[in-house]
């Protein structure tokens, strides 16, 4: 895992996730590699009829020299047309997000984003969630000390 977006499912309920390549360049891959990217504020969106990922830090690589990517440009999403039109619909049509889950490399050794439409939280829902979270935790540690 390159990258990983932690915040995301406290703070978005998560419809659906679609998973895309990434445009990078040279210096971009071998820096994801050394896994110290943040997708934290990142979100993906329209710009023409094109999805672009947005304010996703990937540092700078320290052997690229003046050869180096700038580290906060949007990179292109590469989809299918038919994902590409189904997106922008679910996203025009309002309350929806696509923001990034992850960033990794598949078995070919190709980057890929994890991305999901998402309706944000609430402040009641967060404190749901997590009182949930807690009580799941904690009901498991009670059958793990009976049993």
């Amino acid at each position: 895992m390159a990258a990983e977006n932690r915040r995301a499912r406290h703070e978005y309920f998560i419809d659906d996730t679609v998973e895309a390549g990434l445009m990078l360049v040279g210096t971009e891959v071998k820096s994801l590699r050394g896994g110290r990217a943040n997708i934290a504020d990142a979100h993906a969106g329209v710009s023409g009829e094109e999805l672009f990922l947005f304010n996703a830090y990937i540092p700078e690589y320290h052997g690229g020299n003046r050869f180096n990517h700038e580290t906060r440009r949007p990179r292109k999403l590469l989809l299918h047309k038919r994902e590409i039109s189904k997106l922008i619909g679910t996203v025009k049509r309002g309350g929806v997000t696509l923001i990034p889950l992850s960033i990794y490399f598949n078995d070919k050794g190709r980057a890929k984003v994890e991305l999901a439409l998402a309706r944000g939280k609430k402040l009641h829902d967060k404190r749901a969630s997590e009182k949930e979270r807690d009580w799941q935790r904690e009901r498991g540690r009670l059958i793990r000390d009976r049993g």
